[in-house]
């Protein structure tokens, strides 16, 4: 069995990770502005952990988002988010990725 991802605990989160995995770059890119607008709830100290966590994985991990530093902080953002807010920019994403999509 595979290891748990600390999104697959949320159908929704895990299904607008998977579709923004899987989308274009441009809609990579407005999915990253999106998500970086939940900085205004997110506290200090945690935006420093985060670029501790660029720092660490960037061009080094294997994640999909790891080479692309924005989206790194963007995803560790949604990571971080207490689990209603990670739930309600689910939702967004994925009504916007299928927008696009479909």
């Amino acid at each position: 069995m595979e290891n748990k991802r600390w999104y697959d605990k949320d159908p929704i989160l895990k299904e607008a990770l998977e579709l923004l995995r899987l989308s274009s770059p441009d809609e990579k890119e407005q999915a990253k502005d999106f998500i970086l607008q939940l900085q205004e709830q997110v506290a200090g100290e945690v935006i420093e952990r985060i670029y501790e966590i660029i720092t660490q994985y960037q061009g080094k991990g294997n994640r999909w988002y790891d080479d692309d530093p924005v989206m790194i902080k963007a995803i560790e953002l949604l990571r971080l988010a207490d689990p209603k807010t990670q739930r309600k920019a689910a939702l967004k994403l994925l009504l916007a990725l299928e927008e696009k999509g479909g």
